[in-house]
């Protein structure tokens, strides 16, 4: 009330003043022009004839040197450069800046007088930019309006926040309302916020206007409770890991709870016929409440139950959360408005099921695509008949479709969007923005009954259109609350809308930024714009800086948790640096994610068989060759290979794009990792809810539709790395069996080995060595010699390698037979084929260190010596022999 006597007044001090400004604006502005615009069309035109002028002047270099040699021109310009340096000094005076010009004994003069003049327009410039804000209306002094014990913000002026002048008035700018102070809400809130990577599943236990009855796993609150065990994991987790130990599915887990309901809704014949439009009342003149308390939300409930239709907005924040906050709820009726503070009352916001579900109660809403979702996501609310004005002003065709243009064009109103950026958990609220929000649907209910007259006029009274918004506004309240969910390729949609080509080094760096980004907004509650803003991220990526400082300066203004986590950042830098350096197409097309073809166990013939291929098409490799991977060059899937199994002595890399892709079967679970495992034993749990959507058995589903967040195979998806005790178990029995037969498979391998040794010795035993042969020859003939037995301390030629292969076995083989033996007489030898034989160095045979045992051996008299046959060593050579005439032999 002050505030606007003081306006009336000065209102009134303006009019009484206007008979003398009236005879101020006869009088001339400055002598000799009448008004401003004469003053500036007069300036325009000398500084344009001043710029002709210095076009005519002599170039600088041999022209201006040329002239410079005459006297006169040399002292006109010395003249002239004075009356321009003293007009520069008083003009630098008069805004109260260092004005000393003509000071020319310094040798750094021309520099220091450049320096000047810089700073003396950048004074001047900013005293014009300020002079020029006022003219526009922009009062630098002015404060905003701010609660009480907070900071006043800095003053944002742009394009943005300008509203455009009207006719006479002067443009007025939006103010940035924010808390830096301000307490988190989400710290008061009794059920914790959860920013897990998992599915979102609907808060809703209790279904008020059910056709078909909520199931029982929605209505059992006490679920969590009942099982304590759980309570450290997500709470969709833990609710998987009830039904995988309970052997229970529920089929309609992620579905919508109403979604019976509102495909079975009709909209009755007095929705679809021409209204009339009921006008609203002036906004001072309407109830206004502030709902901060159950029982006034009770209250509320009660009065929207009796009423037909009623109008609803939301005022969300996102900035300084993960998946953000709806701090406000604004409700309208044809007599009172409403104003619900939903961040007191989250746990409470149930209770308006019973009117928002109610089907003979329209909910009319402005844009109700955002406004669905975060009613499910925060408080379990849905709205069964919705009635979208965005949706009726596009089939009505109008110039803009938003709520401003809208206000403008059936109410005449022009709306305040000062507070549009506001943070709204400011608590308490101020009374301008209690004003901006009431706003927002006070005027709803009337545009509501206007579109739905123009709808049916513009179609000449058939109800067509305007059954078609209906449809579409159904549409809408069929939406359901998809939560962002991290997978290894989330970056790569961020990454192609930056339309940057990024290295192997950048794509690894920007990959790590962005899974360092989720995971401490989700564990912090932050916005990933709060964390790191995607440009940033981005600069980061592209720089690579080598060290700390770098991060900081690619940062500007630096993130709080940036400037926190900065060594961590450099590591993960680091870290993508060390990747190996490839070109961005090559990049690319590694990271497509395509896979080779599996093979199925039956192969069958065909022209496009690429299970098979012959034998010479594969390249030849060595028997020794290591065991290789698969394609492995083309794939950068590892999969575990059992080395003893499956020997392969060449590479054959599969096709990587196909014309007709053979479906996985159900033997290639064998092949899978165990992490592979894990992930369809949980996906296939999520399969239930969408089962009567699908085919009975195995087809092919589109893997785009598994990264559309509005497909339902999205939903059931995603990689869950958790598993129920008794799968642990049973994989642990698995891989026990699997190393208790390789155990098994490896003795009896080695069983074999020892058997076929075993019988190979055996059958050694009953072949007879050469000298047994020998003895039986000379037994039986008598022509040739036999050896007697050696004594202890001979020595016996070395035998062969064959031999001593055979001799390896435990059992010795026996002795020759000493019977009838007549030891050769080497006196009737003929020694001259040892003439002419050069001694030579052998570790086999030394006569010298043997000669010994010659002596001991008799030889019997007769008997030639006969070299080419008989049964001499087979290890001495004739030509060979390192016996000669050089040696001292022994006595015969």
């Amino acid at each position: 009330m002050d505030s606007s006597k003081s306006n009336d007044s000065t209102n009134s001090g303006l009019q009484d003043s206007n008979p003398d400004a009236s005879d101020e604006d006869k009088t001339e502005l400055c002598p000799g022009f009448k008004d401003a615009d004469a003053f500036v069309k007069y300036g325009l035109g000398a500084v344009l004839l001043a710029t002709k002028a210095s076009a005519g002047l002599p170039q600088a270099g041999d022209e201006y040197d040329f002239y410079r040699s005459f006297p006169g021109f040399q002292e006109f310009c010395e003249s002239q450069g004075d009356k321009l340096l003293h007009c520069m000094s008083q003009i630098m005076q008069h805004h109260g800046c260092r004005s000393h010009m003509r000071d020319r004994n310094k040798l750094t003069g021309l520099e220091e007088r450049f320096d000047l003049v810089v700073d003396s327009n950048d004074v001047i410039l900013e005293r014009a930019g300020i002079l020029l804000d006022e003219a526009d209306g922009v009062n630098r002094s002015q404060q905003p309006v701010m609660p009480a014990g907070f900071q006043p913000p800095k003053i944002v002026v742009s394009s943005w926040n300008r509203k455009g002048s009207g006719s006479g008035s002067r443009s007025e700018t939006f103010r940035l309302l924010h808390a830096k102070n301000i307490a988190r809400p989400q710290l008061k809130f009794k059920e914790k916020v959860d920013n897990s990577n998992t599915p979102f599943i609907p808060k809703i236990f209790i279904k008020p206007n059910a056709i078909k009855p909520l199931p029982s796993y929605f209505t059992n609150k006490q679920i969590r409770k009942e099982r304590p065990e759980d309570l450290d994991v997500p709470a969709a987790l833990a609710d998987l890991i009830h039904q995988q130990r309970t052997q229970t599915h529920v089929e309609d887990m992620f579905a919508h709870p109403y979604q019976y309901e509102l495909d079975h809704l009709t909209i009755p014949e007095s929705l679809l016929s021409k209204p009339e439009p009921q006008m609203y009342k002036p906004i001072a003149e309407t109830k206004f409440s502030f709902v901060d308390t159950l029982e006034d939300l009770v209250a509320l409930n009660e009065k929207l139950c009796r009423l037909s239709e009623f109008a609803v907005d939301l005022e969300h924040h996102s900035y300084r959360s993960f998946l953000g906050l709806t701090c406000l709820m604004q409700i309208s009726t044809r007599e009172e408005d409403f104003i619900i503070d939903t961040l007191e009352l989250r746990c409470e916001m149930y209770i308006l099921n019973e009117a928002f579900t109610d089907p003979a109660i329209v909910k009319v809403f402005h844009g109700a695509d955002s406004d669905i979702e975060w009613l499910q996501r925060d408080f379990g609310l849905y709205v069964v008949n919705l009635f979208d004005t965005h949706q009726a002003s596009r089939a009505l065709n109008l110039a803009r479709h938003s709520l401003d243009h809208l206000l403008k064009h059936f109410c005449n109103v022009d709306s305040d969007k000062r507070y549009q950026l506001a943070d709204w958990r400011i608590r308490p609220l101020p009374d301008e923005m209690v004003q901006y929000a009431r706003t927002d649907t006070h005027y709803l209910l009337y545009i509501y009954d206007c579109v739905r007259a123009q709808l049916l006029d513009f179609n000449h009274g058939q109800p067509g259109l305007l059954q078609s918004v209906w449809n579409k506004s159904k549409d809408i309240s069929l939406k359901k609350y998809v939560k962002p969910i991290y997978t290894e390729e989330s970056y790569l949609e961020l990454q192609r809308k930056q339309k940057k080509s990024f290295n192997t080094q950048q794509l690894t760096a920007f990959r790590l930024l962005f899974a360092w980004r989720d995971k401490l907004a989700r564990q912090e509650d932050e916005s990933t714009g709060y964390v790191l803003p995607t440009h940033m991220m981005s600069k980061i990526s592209e720089e690579l800086p080598k060290e700390p400082q770098g991060i900081i300066a690619c940062c500007s203004p630096v993130p709080p948790l940036v400037r926190q986590q900065v060594n961590e950042l450099h590591l993960l830098v680091q870290q993508a640096r060390e990747m190996p350096l490839l070109k961005a197409e090559i990049a690319a097309q590694k990271n497509k994610g395509l896979t080779p073809i599996k093979k199925p166990e039956v192969t069958l013939f065909g022209p496009h068989d690429t299970s098979r291929a012959s034998e010479s098409d594969l390249p030849h490799f060595s028997p020794d060759a290591l065991p290789v991977k698969q394609g492995i060059l083309f794939s950068e899937d590892e999969h575990k290979m059992d080395v003893d199994v499956q020997k392969t002595g060449g590479l054959m890399a599969p096709a990587k794009i196909t014309l007709f892709e053979e479906l996985e079967t159900k033997n290639d679970q064998e092949s899978l990792s165990v992490a592979h495992m894990k992930a369809r034993r949980i996906i296939e749990s999520f399969e239930n809810p969408f089962r009567m959507y699908l085919p009975s058995t195995d087809v092919h589903i589109n893997k785009n539709a598994k990264f559309d967040p509005s497909s339902k195979i999205f939903e059931i998806s995603k990689r869950w790395k958790l598993q129920s005790i008794e799968e642990q178990q049973k994989e642990f029995e698995a891989k026990r069996k699997a190393k208790e037969e390789a155990k098994e498979r490896v003795k009896k391998a080695a069983e074999e080995r020892n058997k076929a040794k075993q019988s190979y010795q055996e059958s050694l035993q009953n072949v007879a060595t050469v000298r047994q042969q020998a003895a039986e020859s000379a037994k039986g003939g008598g022509k040739k010699r036999e050896r007697v037995a050696s004594e202890v301390g001979e020595s016996t030629p070395k035998p062969s390698k064959k031999l001593m292969k055979s001799a390896e076995n435990p059992q010795k083989t026996e002795p020759a037979s000493q019977d009838s033996f007549t030891p050769f007489d080497y006196s009737q030898s003929d020694l001259k084929v040892f003439a002419d034989m050069k001694s030579k160095d052998d570790t086999q045979f030394d006569p010298n260190r043997q000669a010994h045992d010659f002596k001991k051996k008799k030889f019997a008299k007769g008997q030639k010596s006969n070299f080419g046959t008989g049964n001499r060593s087979m290890s001495y050579l004739a030509g060979k022999s390192d016996r000669g005439f050089r040696h001292n032999w022994p006595r015969r």
